[in-house]
């Protein structure tokens, strides 16, 4: 008489980061515990690999990183995840910098032009609204850098500790300091009642025949050269050391 299988017991979780599987639906969504994690529809029928905690989440698809958030699981979690075929975790996919080292996080920018950073709310730029960056986290300063060229975008002075950054989701260890732009800057500048506009803290006198005229100006290192309507081009010297901090010319102001 065969004897009875004794009945499988779920693995227990041991404390740590796991790692599972989801296949993504067409829905392009996958849920972790109650929470959804948007993924796209283009990614229909593929497996993420999930590894998380219960400070960080990040989701693979083929081995590459597409996504990391703060962590909304708790240690029960981990554990009802564990017994239902989730495994002790391997290396984080971003290995945590050392104390004192610089680090990058990527960031969106809001319409009013600011980014998030643990608890604290911190001013880029207007003009970057919309736009993903990433951010550079030095000690004193954080410092605004475009993802692809790597071009700076704005310097800040950073408000975090250093046990804040520790605890900044999506961070990496910090690449090389991004550069400063060397190519001229295109603003658009609206001309006042005098036919005045103002570019990097620098008066330019038009003249009232181009009042309320926006106009464009390339501005480089040592010159500020204005292109107006009539298509003249008009260069003065630069006199600031400003940064220019708007790109687009002021709307027309209406009584």
């Amino acid at each position: 008489m065969p004897l009875p299988v004794p009945p499988s017991v779920p693995p227990s979780w041991a404390g740590g980061a796991i790692e599972f599987e989801r296949v993504v639906p067409p829905s392009g969504m996958i849920t972790i515990a109650g929470k959804a994690f948007w993924l796209g529809g283009y990614r229909s029928a593929m497996t993420v690999r999930v590894w998380a905690d219960v400070d960080v989440i990040h989701l693979l698809v083929g081995g590459a990183r597409v996504k990391s958030v703060r962590s909304h699981l708790t240690v029960n979690d981990l554990a009802k995840l564990t017994e239902r075929g989730a495994v002790t975790a391997g290396p984080p996919p971003l290995p945590a910098p050392e104390d004192g080292q610089a680090i990058e996080v990527d960031r969106v920018v809001s319409r009013g032009g600011t980014v998030s950073l643990g608890q604290h709310v911190v001013l880029a730029a207007e003009t970057l609204g919309g736009r993903q960056v990433g951010v550079r986290i030095e000690p004193e300063v954080l410092m605004f850098f475009d993802l692809t060229t790597r071009e700076l975008l704005r310097t800040r002075a950073n408000p975090l500790t250093a046990q804040q950054t520790r605890r900044i989701r999506g961070a990496r260890k910090a690449g090389p300091p991004p550069r400063p732009p060397v190519e001229p800057i295109r603003v658009q500048r609206r001309a006042s009642n005098t036919g005045i506009v103002m570019v990097a803290g620098q008066k330019v006198a038009l003249g009232r025949m181009h009042q309320h005229q926006t106009v464009t100006v390339v501005v480089s290192e040592t010159t500020l050269a204005v292109e107006l309507d009539d298509g003249e081009v008009r260069v003065v010297r630069r006199t600031t050391t400003q940064p220019v901090r708007s790109i687009k010319g002021h709307r027309p102001r209406t009584a």
